[in-house]
């Protein structure tokens, strides 16, 4: 899915380079976890999609990550490993700020660089007049941002979804792209039971994962929850969630990778998404909508943009809301939900909409670049 509203970019004449069907594009990570990360990681997890597909496709893919990351692209390793898991690493800005050094010796090497580090190579872009966009994964509600994008409003930048940009309104918006999955990482299961709710994330207050146990709780089914817990969080998770987690009914499963990830949302009657905060998109729903799953999410952020009420799930306002659309969970059909899937989320919506913004970057017709040399299906 792409939107874009009107910008200069847009009324480029078309350059002779519009014959070119083989774009070069760096993918600009960040290092706190590998990509695709082992257990936990959004956005890391995106630009590991991103990446393939764009290699699929037939484009030169250049990535730069961290050393222990996997791809079919080329790979820059700027760090060893990814700085998380990387115990004596304690300055993770040193190394981003080194990487973008990195892609400034390699900059001549690709038509267009995507970052994916927020705004922290704003001013190098600027001052080398490059040619890039930048996908906004964090929440921008934050007051210390207005200044920042009131300075930098030369910066192309992409949302994940239309709700997470409304507080900055004066960025260089071209546009919003939903997340997308390869439509084999996640199945739904015919034989699924579905007699335990799940909760996917991580445990910090903004997620709210006590209005899951308290949903199982009335409705009287198993939780596992599936969770990392950062350094920052731990003092809360002591304090306020590990109490409820010696409930009986609660099975804490710690992170989980997407081989077991899967066939926990495939068997699961719900995933709770009782968010508190405005979410920027939040893959855990599609990657339960990927296995037929319904979702049961409060109605903030991205979520009415990316869960159909009474489709792929429901949207609630209320405890008392989320204990009546849980116990009705069992009404969607796991095959719409899929196909739901199927229609708005897949990895390749994704990637096209991206090289239709990086055609307009370029002055490139988008049918110039979407193909490539490879498969485009």
């Amino acid at each position: 899915m792409y939107r874009h509203p009107a910008s200069p970019h847009h009324e480029r004449p078309w350059h002779s380079t519009c014959s070119l069907r083989r774009v070069r594009i760096a993918q600009i990570s960040p290092l706190y976890e590998s990509v695709p990360p082992l257990v936990y990681g959004g956005t890391e997890r995106v630009v590991s999609y991103l990446t393939e597909e764009l290699v699929r496709l037939g484009h030169d893919v250049t990535l730069f990550a961290s050393g222990d990351s996997r791809t079919a692209a080329r790979l820059v390793p700027v760090v060893e490993r990814s700085l998380r898991l990387d115990t004596d690493s304690v300055d993770s800005l040193a190394h981003h700020i080194l990487m973008i050094e990195r892609v400034r010796q390699m900059v001549h090497d690709f038509d267009i660089v995507h970052f994916h580090i927020d705004y922290l190579h704003f001013p190098v872009s600027r001052l080398m007049g490059l040619t890039q966009l930048t996908t906004l994964h964090g929440r921008l509600n934050l007051k210390d941002l207005v200044p920042l994008y009131d300075e930098f409003t030369d910066m192309p930048v992409v949302s994940i979804s239309d709700s997470q940009r409304e507080p900055l309104p004066q960025a260089h918006w071209l546009g919003t792209v939903y997340h997308g999955l390869p439509p084999d990482l996640f199945s739904p299961d015919p034989h699924a039971r579905g007699d335990y709710l799940l909760f996917v994330g991580r445990i910090s207050p903004e997620k709210r994962v006590d209005r899951a146990v308290e949903i199982a709780r009335r409705v009287g089914l198993p939780l596992r929850v599936a969770a990392k817990i950062s350094d920052v969080d731990r003092a809360y998770f002591d304090r306020e969630i590990a109490p409820l987690f010696e409930e009986p009914f609660v099975e804490f499963l710690d992170e989980v990778n997407d081989h077991e990830k899967g066939p926990l949302m495939a068997g699961a009657h719900a995933l709770l998404f009782p968010i508190d905060w405005p979410e920027p998109f939040g893959l855990v729903m599609i990657e339960a909508m990927a296995c037929g799953t319904p979702t049961i999410a409060w109605d903030a952020g991205s979520v009415s943009e990316v869960i159909t009420d009474n489709v792929s799930g429901f949207i609630v306002n209320s405890l008392d809301d989320a204990v009546s659309a849980t116990e009705r969970a069992a009404t969607l059909p796991r095959d719409r939900i899929r196909r739901e899937f199927d229609e708005r989320f897949t990895v390749n919506r994704m990637a096209k909409a991206y090289l239709d913004i990086y055609g307009a970057l370029l002055g490139r017709p988008a049918d110039t670049v979407a193909a490539g040399t490879g498969r485009n299906d």
